[in-house]
Formats: C-alpha cells, sequence, structure tokens
C-alpha cells in the first residue's frame, strides 16, 4: 500500500520515516518529496509497505501523531490525477474570448 504523509517537518528525512513506519512492518520505500529549484522539503512524503493489513495499523497508529516539530497527517495515497497541461488551457481561453 502506498501511504501519504503531510505536514511534514522541512527537517524530516526519508530514513526518519522509514524508522517511524517500520514499527508497524516492512516498508519498501519512503520518500520525502522535495522542491527541484530550491532542494528544500514540500512538505510531505510517502512511503511503501508491502502488507496492506500492517500499513492500515501505520495509518491509524502513525495519524495526527508528532514527527519532528509537527503532528503529521497520514492516509492511503489516492492516484495522481491527469493534469492538463497549462499551455494548453490558455489556448483553450484564448480562443474562447474571440
Amino acid at each position: 500500500m502506498n501511504i501519504y504523509i503531510g505536514n511534514l517537518d522541512y527537517e524530516v528525512t526519508e530514513a526518519d520515516l522509514r524508522d517511524a513506519f517500520s514499527e508497524f512492518g516492512d516498508v519498501g520505500k519512503a520518500s520525502v518529496i522535495m522542491d527541484k529549484f530550491s532542494g528544500r522539503s514540500k512538505g510531505f512524503g510517502f512511503v511503501e509497505m508491502s502488507n496492506n493489513e500492517e500499513a492500515k495499523q501505520a495509518i491509524s497508529s502513525l495519524n495526527e501523531s508528532r514527527l519532528g516539530s509537527r503532528n503529521i497527517k497520514v492516509n492511503e495515497a489516492k492516484p495522481r490525477e491527469e493534469r492538463s497541461s497549462s499551455r494548453y488551457w490558455a489556448i483553450e481561453v484564448l480562443t474562447d474570448y474571440r
């Protein structure tokens, strides 16, 4: 199961996420999403756990718990929605005004 973790302290690392979630089972992957320009955390990340029951236990136990200096939000990650290109959106908007 892929798990979303939000409201992360900017100092939290992938190792911190792995440590917190490994208390509940095997963590396949832990990642903190970083801003490509500043190199700073965007304040959210993901953890992948292979066992769904362990993942659900981690979600219920860690949601609203303290990690670093913040209470984190933890839930099952939703599939990423397709985003339209802003360039095409601008073309549609401009052609609508003609």
